[in-house]
């Protein structure tokens, strides 16, 4: 993918948990980030406040005149034609008209959106050195986003939400999924599903907070409802790569996210598991990598999205 602006952009990345802006020049050096939690409430405006006053903030850390357009990466389901967002995981936006919300910040100038899977993914290829002809990222944190970037361009889809592999029901007698499926990647993987599975299944920890950082440290100590709450998680990210892998030929996949920073505990039982149920060829030899670029991949790759507009 050729990105070449002559200016720096506004980036933005929404999930779950944290709202993210930055100003992105076009070798990729980020500059003036902020970062704020994601309001709990079930105001869409105030959540989306809370984003547009981050977004001042840090468009007038430097001269905003300067700045070419801006780039969103958000948690889906979304439609980017339309600059609409309805995520899983932000209960107070269905329909939210974000794109709408943020040109205010640069008056006159473009804002292009996209998923925070197809960010992450865009992001790791232009600027993680990938080359591959059929490229998946994957974002494993509150939830699990994914995104496609196919011959150096992410594919978004007729709705805007292709790659979406968090929604890809790998267990059909699984739980029930937030999204309305079941059984899906999502339910069973995500840091949130995760630590639910391992509070019901008897997990109690003395460290001192109960979340996915508690849980790896508790599985590294020998616990077994630590250990194999990762296994079960593992292994549904495994399925959904080879059900994808099957779909589009891949070639590599990257794992960001904060539950990809567990490290092997998630990245042995994903590869464990695409041993075992890939049974062709072509499905087997998908390799997967560690985000290089951490929590920098959305940003970055938001960065990205306008910049090939540009």
């Amino acid at each position: 993918m050729t990105v070449s602006a002559p200016g720096p952009v506004l980036a933005i990345d929404v999930g779950g948990t944290k709202l993210a802006a930055a100003v992105v020049e076009p070798d990729g050096t980020i500059r003036d980030r902020a970062v704020v939690p994601t309001p709990a409430s079930d105001d869409p405006d105030k959540v989306g406040g809370a984003l547009v006053a981050l977004a001042h903030q840090v468009a007038a850390a430097g001269p905003a005149s300067a700045l070419l357009g801006i780039g969103v990466g958000s948690a889906g389901p979304l439609d980017p034609y339309a600059g609409t967002v309805s995520p899983v995981n932000i209960t107070a936006w269905r329909g939210y008209r974000i794109l709408d919300a943020l040109r205010e910040v640069l008056p006159g100038r473009p804002a292009y959106l996209g998923g925070d899977g197809q960010c992450m993914a865009l992001g790791e290829y232009r600027w993680g050195g990938y080359t591959s002809a059929a490229f998946l990222g994957i974002v494993v944190s509150t939830g699990v986003g994914g995104g496609l970037v196919l011959d150096g361009r992410v594919y978004q889809g007729p709705t805007g939400n292709a790659g979406h592999i968090g929604h890809i029901p790998v267990s059909l007698d699984g739980p029930d999924c937030p999204c309305g499926g079941r059984g899906c990647v999502e339910v069973l993987g995500s840091g949130t599903s995760i630590v639910k599975w391992a509070l019901a299944n008897g997990w109690a920890t003395s460290q001192p907070t109960v979340d996915a950082v508690a849980l790896a440290a508790d599985a590294r100590a020998g616990d077994p409802v630590a250990a194999e709450a990762f296994q079960r998680s593992g292994r549904a990210v495994g399925a959904g790569i080879v059900a994808t892998a099957g779909l589009f030929d891949l070639d590599e996949v990257v794992i960001g996210g904060g539950v990809a920073n567990v490290g092997d505990l998630l990245f042995d039982p994903i590869r464990a598991a695409i041993a075992e149920l890939a049974g062709l060829a072509y499905i087997e030899r998908v390799r997967v990598h560690r985000s290089s670029l951490g929590g920098d991949a959305g940003l970055l790759g938001a960065a990205a999205l306008a910049m090939s507009h540009l």
